[in-house]
């Protein structure tokens, strides 16, 4: 444990003495990464929330604004929506990301114009309809 600082004795030469004493008995000799540089932070300028930009990319995480995940999410939807198993599946994917680019369309939240409108859910079942019997000619 680290004895308490003696009154009279500046905060600086304390530490100092720590770390002296510290090293002395080796106990930063066989610290991972000692001799090699610094980990590249790249060549832009100082930014207060690196750490956590580190920590989020560390941990798989990313934060995007609200109308930003929902053009994400209604790709996804699109996505899905062709590779459905039936016309049903078709139908309840597009009407649910629907609900929500209405949502959006409707209360707005801060952040970049959404750029959506809702699907016609008919032309995206034709479509889902079309790449199947596309499919179905194929031989594998």
């Amino acid at each position: 444990m680290t004895e308490r600082k003696p009154p009279g004795v500046s905060f600086e030469s304390w530490v100092d003495k720590q770390i002296r004493e510290a090293e002395a008995r080796g106990e930063f000799a066989e610290l991972p990464g000692a001799g090699k540089p610094l980990p590249d932070g790249g060549a832009t300028s100082y930014d207060e929330l690196w750490w956590i930009k580190q920590k989020m990319a560390r941990e798989g995480l990313s934060v995007l604004p609200p109308t930003l995940a929902l053009r994400k999410e209604a790709e996804d939807a699109l996505a899905a929506a062709q590779k459905a198993p039936s016309e049903g599946a078709v139908r309840r994917i597009v009407t649910e990301i629907n609900v929500k680019i209405r949502d959006m369309m409707f209360k707005p939240p801060p952040g970049p114009p959404l750029g959506l409108k809702p699907y016609d859910v008919d032309e995206v079942v034709r479509e889902w309809r079309e790449a199947r019997a596309g499919r179905a000619g194929q031989v594998e």
